[in-house]
């Protein structure tokens, strides 16, 4: 299921917590690109891509469904996020992961959505719906 607007409460308060915790744990412009399934800043597994690491589409979607698998416990309450530096605007990777998360929710019959998150904001791949922050701070009295 894409993320359409106008997007619900839950959406927003997931993805802003996905975007806080990439921006808080990656040093900027050093982060590589890493997918994770589950719920921000609680349990989520993630697959994190090595400089240099041959990835080609099957290999993708069996990571993607690994995920999934692990994943399935927390059904339905769970998302999967990309996260990548630059800016939002669309990216190989991102297109390349995507067909990747779409196929393996296929295979494992579940709609889990997949947004692409960098430092600055959040974007559906599919619908561009999305949300970017100038200057995004976790709010006081919020547990890190």
């Amino acid at each position: 299921m894409p993320v359409t607007a106008p997007i619900t409460r839950t959406h927003h308060v997931v993805f802003r917590a996905a975007v806080l915790s990439f921006k808080e744990s990656a040093p900027r412009g050093r982060a590589p690109v890493a997918l994770h399934v589950g719920v921000p800043d609680a349990s989520n597994e993630c697959h994190v891509v090595q400089p240099g690491q041959a990835l080609d589409q099957a290999l993708r979607t069996d990571i993607a469904a690994a995920l999934l698998q692990r994943t399935a416990a927390q059904s339905p309450h769970r998302w999967a996020w990309l996260t990548r530096v630059g800016a939002l605007a669309l990216h190989d990777a991102d297109v390349l992961w995507s067909a990747a998360w779409y196929a393996a929710c296929a295979e494992a019959d579940v709609d889990v959505p997949l947004v692409i998150v960098t430092r600055a904001g959040w974007r559906d791949p599919r619908t561009g719906v999305g949300r970017e922050w100038t200057r995004l701070r976790r709010r006081s009295g919020a547990a890190p």
